[in-house]
């Protein structure tokens, strides 16, 4: 009797089906969380792949995460040195029984890469979902578990990369080849914001787009996918989404096979990358999902106690090289609001530009409700954006500071009891915030107002002329939801535009 063997040069992935004899067998099933014993000369390693051989729906994977215990096992004709080991299942496990054999695949989880992908909305296993056709079979593959680049690859520069969005250009600038996030509660515009950077800078953008939808609704994934089609950046584009609805390990690891899809353009075709998370705090959430499963006690509010490691292994791999850079803008949900969260500080320590959203400043309908205090860029220096930027940004900050000091003297005995410097300031602050407000192109269908561009010298221009006192007589509904200072004093010279 002969047994069908995989050559040690190929093999067996997490796509491809069961060729090799099953060598473990499922002991217990808590949820996602699988106990498998296999003969101890062929237990699997740490984060490895190994595939249920259940007669389920789907293929059933799941990803190694700990060795239990060993024993023996009593045999017919003679003992079995075995162990146990523990896994995280990337689909439902609902029906899945005891005895079921196992199948080690001897690798970690991979996903497919290269040209094959563009266009194509696929799962954490890189199967598309997108009722497409299959990728073609010689499409190559690469495993999810892969240290960075060590420094000396790495590229040092950083450029300042315009988005068409005045107080992101202005107060807080991405970097092309750096890493940016967007910090917000719930409702206050991030998706909003993250969508109409996706929409400026891929179109603008000549290289490809990875867009990881961690704990995605699945209609945010269908308006992206749409979105992408109506503009025309698809076939530029590879979407991998891990939804709210599936289980924690797929969520915890889709964000890992979006990377690999995007280290692969870097490194084999020297193309740059625009990387896009949406939300990267739905990674960190199913961490401490997949931990509390593993039975590992909680650190600090709850948190897995790898949760600095787990950050640093997706953050640090977002890395840029001589020829070919990956610049990645993510999205963050604040809990609460509360930005002293550990995943939220644990984040913060990784970015080159925080853009921090401001609840009050939504309720009072300034969007996009960038906090122009809280948010920060490392590109913000003479050096980088030139001395007359960072002046003028500078300026606008303590103007807009000198306001919130005040507003509470202004709540409780009015405008009247302050100094004739501190109304000045006042006013100019209050032009400054609803200058820096702008219609996006993704809400014209909610709004009824066209998106709009605004360049970085027209920003500056206008700031200028706000802080100078140029524009102390325009009335401030003349700056909201507008783009350039022109744009503004044609409004202005409207009847409609003098009423406050």
């Amino acid at each position: 009797m002969s047994a069908v063997q995989s050559t040690p040069a190929q093999p067996a992935d997490a796509s491809s089906p069961a060729t090799s004899p099953a060598t473990g067998q499922v002991v217990a099933v808590r949820g996602s969380v699988i106990d498998i014993v296999f003969p101890a000369s062929a237990l699997p390693p740490l984060l490895d792949a190994v595939e249920i051989l259940w007669d389920g729906p789907e293929r059933l994977v799941a990803e190694v995460q700990s060795h239990l215990d060993s024993g023996i096992a009593q045999g017919t004709a003679h003992d079995i040195a075995q162990g146990t080991v523990r896994a995280i299942a990337l689909q439902g496990t609902s029906g899945l029984r005891r005895g079921v054999a196992v199948r080690a695949l001897g690798t970690p989880l991979t996903a497919p890469v290269g040209d094959a992908v563009l266009g194509r909305l696929l799962d954490v296993m890189g199967l598309p979902r997108d009722d497409g056709p299959e990728l073609p079979p010689g499409t190559p593959r690469a495993p999810i578990h892969r240290p960075p680049p060590p420094l000396a690859r790495r590229s040092p520069r950083r450029d300042p990369m315009e988005t068409g969005i005045k107080v992101i250009d202005l107060l807080a600038p991405l970097a092309r080849g750096g890493k940016a996030a967007m910090f917000g509660g719930a409702g206050v515009g991030k998706t909003v914001l993250v969508m109409e950077l996706i929409r400026k800078m891929v179109e603008r953008h000549t290289g490809i787009s990875v867009f990881a939808g961690i704990g995605e609704r699945s209609r945010e994934g269908q308006e992206l996918w749409e979105e992408m089609r109506r503009s025309g950046v698809l076939d530029r584009t590879a979407l991998v989404f891990g939804q709210m609805n599936e289980p924690p390990g797929a969520r915890w690891r889709v964000g890992l096979t979006a990377l690999t899809i995007a280290e692969h353009f870097r490194d084999e075709q020297r193309r740059d990358v625009l990387l896009l998370m949406d939300n990267v705090f739905r990674f960190v959430q199913a961490g401490a999902e997949v931990s509390g499963l593993l039975g590992r006690l909680p650190s600090r509010v709850g948190y897995q106690p790898t949760l600095a490691s787990e950050i640093a292994e997706l953050e640090e791999r977002v890395a840029s090289i001589p020829g070919a850079v990956v610049t990645a803008i993510q999205a963050v949900y604040v809990p609460a609001d509360d930005f002293t969260d550990p995943a939220v500080a644990e984040l913060f320590s990784h970015l080159d530009s925080s853009i921090v959203l401001s609840r009050a400043m939504a309720a009072e309908g300034l969007y996009p409700a960038v906090d122009p205090l809280a948010s920060t860029s490392s590109l913000l220096d003479p050096l980088v954006v030139g001395e007359a930027h960072y002046r003028l940004a500078e300026q606008v900050r303590r103007t807009i500071a000198q306001y919130r000091d005040l507003q509470d003297v202004i709540a409780l005995l009015g405008m009247e009891e302050l100094s004739a410097a501190d109304r000045l300031a006042v006013r100019r602050a209050r032009r400054l915030q609803r200058f820096l407000t702008q219609p996006f192109l993704v809400t014209e269908s909610f709004t009824g107002h066209g998106g709009i561009s605004v360049p970085l010298e027209e920003t500056l221009k206008g700031c200028r002329a706000i802080l100078d006192g140029d524009c102390d007589d325009w009335s401030e509904g003349a700056f909201f939801m507008t783009g350039t200072l022109d744009q503004v004093r044609g409004r202005a010279a409207e009847p409609t535009g003098r009423t406050a």
